[in-house]
């Protein structure tokens, strides 16, 4: 699988150790930075392209998930969630990790590097990529829903005004 990962200073040493445990694992790891430690760098650019690449892959057939992270991980869900198609889902722990995955189709996952020891977030990671899609019929239906307020601005009787 391709995994595309994007953090910020915040998780650069989570990022370094990702990058050699999933491609020991077999995976195809796409690193969208940043490279080296800048106390000052922000993260909407990593993590917005690290989401667009995902998004892209999967749309062209190719099997992809990313990886965004930063101190708490929600700046990078915010940012990740900003790229039409994207679906990131902040991860706290395995269950979270596991139910992005199965009921939310999730693409992507974000963590919060600065939360979770380098164990136990490579753990969340490893059960998100490992748990597929369950399919059911009220999962696809919400994802859908979700789909088309992202390119509608509405969801068509369900009581949401249009933008």
């Amino acid at each position: 699988m391709r995994i595309h990962i994007a953090t910020d200073h915040a998780g650069l040493d989570l990022s370094n150790h990702l990058i050699t445990h999933l491609r020991a694992a077999g995976h195809e790891v796409i690193d969208h930075g940043p490279q080296t430690y800048d106390a000052l760098d922000d993260y909407p650019a990593f993590c917005i392209n690290a989401a667009q690449v995902t998004v892209d892959d999967r749309e062209s057939g190719i099997e992809a998930l990313g990886i965004v992270f930063g101190g708490s991980g929600n700046g990078e869900q915010m940012a990740a969630n900003k790229v039409s198609g994207a679906r990131a889902a902040l991860v706290w722990n395995l269950s979270t990790a596991r139910l992005a995955r199965e009921h939310n189709d999730a693409n992507i996952i974000s963590i919060g590097a600065r939360e979770h020891t380098i164990g136990e977030a490579t753990g969340f990671i490893d059960a998100f990529i490992a748990e597929p899609f369950s399919e059911e019929e009220r999962h696809v239906r919400r994802i859908r829903q979700l789909a088309e307020y992202e390119t509608s601005g509405t969801i068509v009787g369900k009581n949401v005004d249009e933008k």
